[in-house]
């Protein structure tokens, strides 16, 4: 029993030993470990304090040169400021020197200002005694002296100015005048058109004479129901087999007639089938007129126009001016503005599409109150065209200012379509009163005997007394005349103003 634990006892007193041991190597084991660590340490501290040492030594070294390099700039400075002051010093002695001479310079300048105010005075005694001696000696006061030497001044240049005068003005007005006819008769050349008068009443013919009943109708309702439509007069007198429509809008009588002639034709006329009937002129005139607007525009070569505006420059077709058809019209001023405007260097396109539209006005003119012109501005400025081209044609009748080249090109084109003979017809009346308004202007100038227009108020002969007017006032009467003929007249073409000075000697035979 007792052998048999032995081995027992024996093992726990191995494993026992065993336990001491492990617990007194793992305590050895723990101390070399932490006495490595703590090696390590200390390895760690040892170089970051190596690394400090050398840290703080260059910063002392960086410290020292940057307060060295300060002290270098500080010293620079010091020298710089002790140089401007140096500098400043020199220059306050320079300045006070120049300032003594300049006070030295305008003691002086005073002194002769001084002198010279004295030597003024003298001289200024010394004239006025002059003059007074002269004016004894003479017996004529400084002012008539004047009035002497410049009157006889005057005499003696006055012929010398006045051929002069006459030859710089017969040089200009021969060389003016060659250049001006080459540019009008070499436009009028490039466009030509035929003229055709229209008046105010418009004649149909009738097929037969029973007709004329048919269109009055019973108790003349059917008269009356066109005329109320269409706002037109219808004139049926004893002319045989034709009746007159009489109204002052063409666009009213074409369409009276387009209707009429659809009537006839057809036989019914009565009230019902004439309203139909003027519904369907008034749409068949509003075609043409749109199409006589897009041909007009077409023919004129301009682009970029407004339908409405196109539609008003067709509506010019039947409107006339003293007889003249206003589009045709409108179309030749474009055509001659254009080939104006060509000859001088001007805008072509500007004054073509000036000329074209410088009338509009005239389309709605009898329903619009104001000037076919100022009318004609708004219209233009409404459909934003262009300013140059509002400015062109503005200036036609001299209601606005010429502002540019093109003004003027529009405003003679105007003239050169009106005065074309045959182009337009004038009342006796307004020829009459032309006539006398030109007469009335040259006898209200001063010296003026009598005054007659000839050549159907193209020329106005004036004739004055000589004693009180000479030649060289007679140029200067001619040219007052024309410019208030200018301001206050209108007419086509030019005005020749000429005047006559007689000078008659009469004695007697005894």
């Amino acid at each position: 029993m007792t052998i048999e634990f032995i081995p027992l006892i024996a093992g726990i007193v191995g494993i026992g030993l065993g336990v001491v041991l492990g617990y007194f190597a793992r305590q050895s084991i723990a101390k070399h470990q932490q006495s490595t660590a703590e090696a390590h340490v200390s390895k760690i501290l040892s170089s970051a304090k190596a690394e400090a040492r050398s840290v703080i030594l260059a910063s002392r070294d960086k410290a020292a040169k940057v307060i060295e390099a300060a002290k270098n700039e500080e010293q620079s400075l010091k020298n710089g400021l002790v140089e401007r002051e140096r500098r400043i010093f020199e220059k306050e002695g320079v300045l006070e020197k120049k300032d003594a001479q300049v006070e030295l310079e305008g003691q002086k300048i005073q002194e002769r200002k001084e002198k010279l105010q004295e030597i003024k005075k003298e001289i200024e005694e010394l004239r006025t005694k002059e003059l007074a001696v002269l004016e004894q000696v003479s017996g004529l006061s400084i002012k008539d002296a004047k009035e002497q030497l410049v009157s006889r001044v005057e005499k003696e240049v006055q012929l010398e100015l006045h051929d002069r005068l006459r030859k710089l003005e017969e040089y200009g007005k021969e060389t003016l005048e060659k250049r001006s006819q080459e540019i009008l008769v070499t436009a009028m050349q490039r466009y030509a058109s035929s003229q055709a008068q229209e008046v105010t009443t418009t004649t149909i013919a009738l097929p037969s004479e029973e007709i004329k009943g048919r269109i009055i109708g019973k108790e003349g309702r059917n008269i009356r129901t066109l005329e109320r439509l269409c706002g037109v007069e219808l004139v049926i007198d004893d002319t045989p087999e034709s009746l007159v429509i009489s109204g002052f809008d063409a666009v009213r009588r074409q369409i009276a007639k387009l209707a009429l002639e659809k009537l006839i034709v057809d036989g019914r006329i009565q009230p019902a089938r004439i309203e139909e009937y003027v519904a369907r002129a008034k749409e068949e005139i509003s075609a043409k007129i749109k199409e006589a607007g897009e041909a007009a525009v077409y023919d004129a070569g301009i682009v970029g126009l407004e339908q409405k505006l196109v539609w008003l420059l067709g509506r010019l077709r039947y409107r006339t001016s003293y007889g003249q058809n206003v589009l045709m019209h409108s179309l030749e001023v474009c055509h001659l503005a254009g080939a104006l405007a060509g000859e001088v260097g001007c805008d072509v396109q500007i004054a073509k599409k000036a000329g074209l539209l410088h009338d509009i006005g005239k389309a709605v003119d009898h329903e619009i109150e104001g000037s076919h012109v100022e009318i004609g501005r708004n219209i233009l400025k409404k459909f934003q065209v262009a300013e140059e081209v509002i400015k062109a044609m503005q200036s036609h009748h001299e209601e606005y200012p010429y502002e540019t080249p093109e003004s003027i090109i529009v405003q003679t084109a105007d003239a050169l379509s009106a005065a074309r003979p045959g182009a337009r017809r004038d009342s006796v009346e307004n020829y009459i009163k032309r006539l006398s308004e030109l007469e009335s202007i040259a006898n209200s100038f001063s010296g003026v005997e009598k005054a007659y227009a000839i050549q159907a108020g193209r020329e106005i002969r004036v004739f004055v007394t000589p004693t009180v007017i000479d030649d060289l006032t007679a140029k200067f009467v001619a040219r007052d005349i024309a410019n208030r003929i200018q301001q206050e007249l209108k007419y086509p073409g030019d005005i020749k103003v000429t005047v006559i000075r007689e000078t008659r000697a009469i004695e007697y035979a005894r």
